[in-house]
């Protein structure tokens, strides 16, 4: 009998974790979500498995996380990798990941979409196509393929300082593409661009010299041409895995941000409320005509004393705080 009920207790705790999180059966102590391929069909790698997905709210490890279209997105912080433990597993939107090739994941961003990974510690910049969730670890905004990763030059140290804006026009077009019934949703029908175009391409060594960033075609006439040379032109940004190199600061220092607030008090309640984990600042700030108080930590010595220090902070109850960099 206690075998039995044993067994009854492990089936509940599987049907109460799969209503959580539905479609994800692993999360490794790197805090990444996977699942093992199931189908019987061999498994197809890359966008010709994409399916479009934005995603419910969902939580993990009692934080809420809320998928949107973010066009406009573009942040800062603390990126990571994976690679051989989720190697060959099914990623979020239904694709085959491969540590050998360029990929990323992300919490909240649409699947998939075009982003723009930039190095702030040696300015090594990359663009990256996001088709998975992850990385569940706080402080940290990205989780980059190995591969990725050998490129921005950061494999060896396992983390980096990285600025990921969202590139608009192209992230659409894959979503466009991606679902058949785009159209209705306001976004380019596209057929999508022979796979081959996407996987035979050979990887240029980091540190390559710059070639100029294709532009995304437009046909003569024709809505159909256009989204079609377009998504083609996407591919070709993707497959052609450049690694360019800009501008950055010499000096970008890490800040554990507990919260933002358009009113004054609300700050200085919160910088009151922090005074047991440190001695938080208030900074004011403008954004887009509006003003915003900041409350912060730092800056810090390293992404490690980030790390206790976000933990700290979470741990009193401000789950909304974040590592930036600035």
């Amino acid at each position: 009998m206690r075998k039995v009920r044993r067994r009854g207790w492990r089936v509940a705790a599987l049907m109460i974790s799969t209503a959580v999180l539905p479609g994800c059966a692993e999360m490794n102590l790197f805090g990444h979500l996977a699942k093992e391929a199931t189908s019987d069909a061999p498994p197809v790698a890359g966008s010709a498995a994409a399916t479009y997905k934005v995603g419910k709210p969902y939580q993990v490890k009692g934080v809420w996380y809320y998928p949107r279209e973010d066009f406009d997105y573009d942040e800062t912080g603390i990126a990571s990798w994976y690679g051989p433990t989720f190697h060959g597993k099914v990623t979020a939107n239904g694709e085959v990941f491969d540590q050998n090739n360029v990929s990323a994941a992300h919490k909240t961003l649409p699947m998939p979409s075009v982003v723009r990974v930039t190095n702030l510690e040696n300015g090594r910049s990359l663009v990256i196509r996001v088709n998975d969730r992850g990385p569940f670890v706080n402080g940290r905004i990205i989780d980059l393929s190995r591969r990725a990763s050998q490129l921005l030059g950061f494999e060896g140290q396992g983390t980096a300082k990285v600025r990921v804006q969202v590139l608009p026009e192209e992230s659409r077009v894959l979503a466009g593409k991606a679902q058949p019934d785009g159209a209705s949703r306001g976004e380019p029908q596209v057929a999508a661009a022979p796979r081959e175009s996407v996987t035979a391409e050979t990887l240029p060594p980091p540190g390559a010299s710059e070639r100029p960033r294709p532009v995304l075609a437009s046909a003569p006439q024709g809505a159909q041409s256009r989204g079609t040379a377009a998504a083609e032109a996407t591919e070709r940004m993707l497959a052609a895995q450049e690694v360019q190199t800009v501008p950055v600061a010499r000096s970008n220092a890490i800040f554990v941000q507990a919260g933002a607030f358009s009113r004054h008090d609300n700050a200085v309640r919160l910088q009151a409320r922090l005074a047991g984990v440190g001695r938080p600042a208030i900074q004011q700030i403008n954004v887009k005509g509006q003003t915003l108080y900041r409350v912060r930590f730092g800056p810090l010595t390293d992404v490690q004393e980030a790390d206790r220090l976000l933990d700290a902070v979470i741990s009193s109850g401000q789950q909304d705080a974040r590592v930036v960099v600035d």
